[in-house]
Parts: C-alpha cells; sequence; structure tokens
C-alpha cells in the first residue's frame, strides 16, 4: 500500500488529479458543462510542468525532497515517458479547445517552465505558484465557458485554498519566504487563508456555495500539519483533491 501511494504522490499523478477535478468542480460552479478535454488538459499539462521540474532539478530537490528523489532517479526512463506521453496528449485537447487553451495556459505554462529559476526566490514561490494553479483551474474552465459570472467568488474559495496550499508546501519543504521565517508564521498565514476560503465559499451565490468544500478540506488537512514529504503531497495536496470531489457531488442549486 505505501509503495502504491508513494507512486501516487511521487509521480504526479496525484496532484493532477487534483488539478483535473479541480477544473471540472469550477467548470460545475460557472453553469456549463464543459467538455472533458478541460480536466483532461489540467491533468496532462500539470504532470508534464511537475515531471519535468522534478526531472531536471533532482540535485537541489535531494535536499528539500529527498525521499521523492530518490523515486524520481530510480524511475527515471517511467516518469519521462509519462511526461512524454502527457505532453502528447495535450496537443490534441488543447486543440479541440483552440484559442481557449492557448489564452489561459500560455502563462501558466510560462511559470511552470521558469519554476526551477524562481523557486528560490524569497516570497514569490508561493504566489506565482498559486496564479498558475489559478489560470489552470479557474481560468481555463471561464475562457471555454465564455463567461466570468461568480468568478471573483469562485477565486476566493478556490484561489485562497490554492495559496495555501503552496505556502504550506514552502513550510514542508523550506524553500523561499518559509525558510527565512519560524515555520509557524508562514503555517498560520496558510491557515487564516484557507479559513478566508471557508467564508468565501459560504458567502458565495448559491452555484458557488459547493467549493466550500475546497478550502474547507484544506484547512482540515492544515489543522494537524506535519513537514513530512507523505504529508505534504498526500494529504495537504490531497485536500485539493477531495475538497473537488465533493463540491462535484453535491447537489446543484
Amino acid at each position: 500500500m505505501r509503495r502504491f501511494l508513494d507512486s501516487l504522490a511521487f509521480s504526479s499523478l496525484w496532484v493532477a488529479a487534483a488539478a483535473a477535478t479541480l477544473a471540472a468542480a469550477v467548470g460545475r460552479a460557472l453553469g456549463g458543462d464543459l467538455p472533458l478535454a478541460v480536466p483532461g488538459l489540467a491533468f496532462a499539462g500539470t504532470l508534464v510542468v511537475y515531471n519535468v521540474d522534478r526531472l531536471r532539478d533532482q540535485v537541489r530537490d535531494r535536499a528539500t525532497s529527498p525521499e521523492r528523489t530518490r523515486f524520481v532517479g530510480a524511475n527515471r526512463r517511467g516518469l519521462t515517458i509519462l511526461c512524454a506521453a502527457s505532453a502528447l496528449a495535450c496537443l490534441p485537447l488543447a486543440g479541440s479547445l483552440g484559442v481557449a487553451a492557448a489564452v489561459a495556459l500560455g502563462p501558466a505554462l510560462v511559470l511552470g517552465l521558469l519554476h526551477r529559476r524562481l523557486k528560490g526566490l524569497p516570497w514569490v514561490k508561493p504566489l506565482y505558484v498559486a496564479a498558475a494553479w489559478c489560470l489552470v483551474v479557474v481560468g481555463l474552465p471561464a475562457v471555454v465557458a465564455g463567461t466570468t459570472a461568480h468568478l471573483g467568488w469562485i477565486l476566493g474559495a478556490v484561489g485562497l485554498a490554492v495559496l495555501a496550499n503552496a505556502i504550506a508546501s514552502n513550510v514542508r519543504d523550506g524553500e523561499a519566504a518559509a525558510a527565512r521565517l519560524h515555520p509557524r508564521l508562514p503555517l498560520a498565514a496558510a491557515r487564516v487563508l484557507a479559513a478566508l476560503g471557508i467564508a468565501a465559499g459560504a458567502l458565495a451565490p448559491a452555484a458557488v456555495r459547493p467549493l466550500v468544500a475546497v478550502p474547507l478540506a484544506t484547512f482540515a488537512a492544515l489543522l494537524p500539519f506535519r513537514s513530512s514529504e507523505r504529508w505534504g503531497l498526500l494529504v495537504v495536496d490531497g485536500a485539493l483533491l477531495a475538497g473537488a470531489l465533493v463540491a462535484l457531488v453535491l447537489p446543484r442549486p
């Protein structure tokens, strides 16, 4: 079981599933039945960006994520094939969405590819990571749906949860601002942001309200926070996945 969970977490399949499910949940909140290409592209694109970074930066990652780096080193060929297959899958998926995919995902792709150079900058990493995620899981569904209805409320609920997640990840890996502050301070900030996301989701219009599950699950994952790699990758990232799944199954108003 542990080997299976490690494969999910360290291959980025788990976080890619979170991105896909969030995109689907946001699309539902926007009021449209989006094509499966939207969560499909979120899934495949996340796999590409995360695995490219982890395959390229094993030397630096060894200090912050040694277990994941060992997995990447031991499974380099398989992850390279997974990354290449995901990149190939992105082409027809993006093509089926047309200009919408380029508008929403172009900036996210640039941020993802620059991650290796940017992730050590103090205070910057959580902001651009959260921005890239919001482009994928909020921007892409909104562009494809052709609506900005309730977009501010959606960003309040989902965007704040994603930012809380990014800050908590810094607490775990010791990069950027978390390395320069006592770990309790950024963790407290992450909890506050998740709580604000809960408030935004609870006060949002009825169509958006199911998304309150995303910051709620994130807040719950941050309460018993542990700085282990598996906790961050499986539980904290998994909270985004769990919250999005709950938002998808709740009755549509």
